[in-house]
Order: C-alpha cells, then sequence, then structure tokens
C-alpha cells in the first residue's frame, strides 16, 4: 500500500504569500514546527492549492456525479486516479458555469495597515430584490502528505490544525483550521482511464526544477518521457526560504502541457503523485498523465 493523506484547510486570516499557491516548502516548516523529529523528517507536502467554498458539480472524469453544496471546502471520496486531481487545477472545473467563474475564483486583495494580502473570503453583493444583499465566500487550501516511512501517516488532525502559511505571521496572517483529513492508498485506486489509451498527455501541475542555489541539488534536463524540447517551454524563477537563507530556482513553469513518450502511463502516473525532479520533498514535479482520446 502507499499512502498519502489529503489535507484541506480553511483560511482564517489574510494570507501573505505566493499567488498561485501555498508552497509544498511553506507547509513543510509549518508541520516541522509542531511534528517530533522522527515524524517531521520523513514527511513530503504537495503545494498547496486555493479552492473557493462554493456550490459546485463534479467533473465528468470524476468516479461521483451530481452537485454539492461549497465542493471546494470538501474532501470527497477518492476511489480513481482522476478523483485525486478535484482540487488540483486553478481553473476549479467543478465550478458550475452558472455562477460567476472568474469572479468567484480570484483572490480579493484587501489592505490592512499599508499592508496588501490575498482576502481569506469574498463578499459579493446580490441584487436589490434579494433578500440579503451580500453573500460571502471562505478560501480552502488543498494539499497533500507523503511519508518515506508508512508508519508516519496519518499525522494527527491536533496537528494539522491552526498551522500558518505565508509571510506576517507574526501578526496572524495565513491562520488556517483544519477542515478535512483523508487516507488514499494509491495502489488500491483504479486506472481504468490510462490503460490503452493511443497516447497521452502530461499535465505540469507544479513547476519542475531545472536547477537551484539550494546546497547539494545538481542542474538537471527535463526527463526523457517528456517529448518536447526544454527551450520550447516556459520557464520560471521560484525562491525556497529557509530560516534567513532565501535559494533561487530555474523551473519549468506549471500550468503547461506536454505529449507522453514513455510506455508504462500507470507507473509513470504513481511515481508523478509523489512527484519527480529536485526539490520534490517540497511540492515541485507534480504532474498528471490524462489519456489524449478524453479529450
Amino acid at each position: 500500500m502507499t499512502w498519502i493523506q489529503q489535507v484541506c484547510w480553511r483560511l482564517e486570516m489574510d494570507y501573505l504569500g505566493h499567488p498561485y499557491y501555498v508552497s509544498g516548502n511553506a507547509i513543510y516548516h509549518a508541520l516541522k514546527q509542531v511534528l517530533p523529529a522522527d515524524q517531521r523528517t520523513r514527511i513530503h507536502a504537495s503545494h498547496g492549492m486555493f479552492a473557493p467554498g462554493q456550490f459546485g458539480a463534479f467533473p465528468e472524469w470524476h468516479s461521483l456525479s451530481g452537485s454539492r453544496p461549497a465542493l471546494g471546502a470538501t474532501l470527497p471520496e477518492v476511489t480513481t486516479y482522476d478523483d485525486l486531481w478535484l482540487h488540483r487545477h486553478p481553473e476549479q472545473p467543478w465550478v458550475l458555469d452558472s455562477r460567476p467563474r472568474d469572479a468567484v475564483n480570484t483572490h480579493d486583495i484587501r489592505t490592512q495597515s499599508g499592508q496588501p494580502a490575498f482576502a481569506h473570503e469574498m463578499v459579493f453583493g446580490r441584487s436589490a430584490e434579494s433578500r440579503k444583499t451580500t453573500w460571502t465566500t471562505s478560501w480552502f487550501v488543498h494539499a497533500y502528505l507523503h511519508a518515506d516511512d508508512p508508519d508516519v501517516l496519518p499525522i494527527e488532525e491536533e496537528a494539522l490544525d491552526g498551522l500558518q502559511f505565508g509571510g506576517q505571521r507574526n501578526y496572524g496572517y495565513g491562520t488556517t483550521r483544519l477542515k478535512a483529513t483523508q487516507m488514499v492508498d494509491l495502489d488500491a485506486l483504479g486506472y481504468g482511464r490510462l490503460r490503452g489509451a493511443d497516447a497521452y498527455r502530461l499535465e505540469l501541475v507544479t513547476p519542475f526544477v531545472l536547477r537551484s542555489d539550494y546546497p547539494g541539488t545538481n542542474d538537471v534536463d527535463i526527463p526523457w518521457w517528456w517529448t518536447v524540447e526544454t527551450t520550447h517551454l516556459r520557464q520560471r524563477e521560484e525562491e525556497i526560504v529557509e530560516g534567513p537563507e532565501t535559494y533561487h530556482c530555474g523551473t519549468v513553469d506549471h500550468g503547461q502541457v506536454v505529449r507522453y513518450g514513455g510506455d508504462r502511463p500507470v507507473v509513470t502516473a504513481k511515481n508523478a503523485i509523489r512527484r519527480v525532479g529536485a526539490h520534490s520533498k517540497y511540492g515541485f514535479g507534480e504532474i498528471r498523465v490524462c489519456p489524449i482520446e478524453s479529450e
């Protein structure tokens, strides 16, 4: 059995940090403050993806169907590989088309004492005919953990509750409350959609690190099973902050799609959930494998 632990946090206070996600590095170091040494050294943390607590419907590729209130605030049961990705895409494919998608999927900026930050909730005005003049949507952060030692998981709920992410934490920014957590056995999932396809594409869910200033790391090329030239990919600088030190990383940016050149898509899919490349411990190198004929 290969376990991951999914975690959903509710933002209780505005967040001052990366605009795309809460980095796995931030989640790892928050956990490091509350876990004993024998646990924290074995933990790997994904990037935390933002999701609005909106009413939504399961996409057609999910094993569940129908709609659910506040779908972004929940951890639905996971029985297939595709189910894992419900809350891993910034465009939030589960948000209803009847809702103002661009508005409900964008953080408000709130400024306090001259300090701009991403608001932990959004307040929308409603028409004069409505019973209430406003409605409010909270933000949630979805991430997952895995460990070198299977006995380390699950992390107790008490340790996951009340973590803070991002900057200005001493002023209360980035405070979260645990909303839900669940264990998922990757070996028990259904991978039926990945078997027998003519071709596959790879979605880069988080950046892939090519080079890093972090001590002990080496420059690497893109994996051989990406059928694309590195020069054809958009690249971006990232930073890893560890105490007073900041290390710069050159990455292949997330959100890009490349064709898969390997011949073992299920094996690649399982490995890429736990991420590939340098700094995978901190969330980099997360990749989704998709059959092309499903588009």
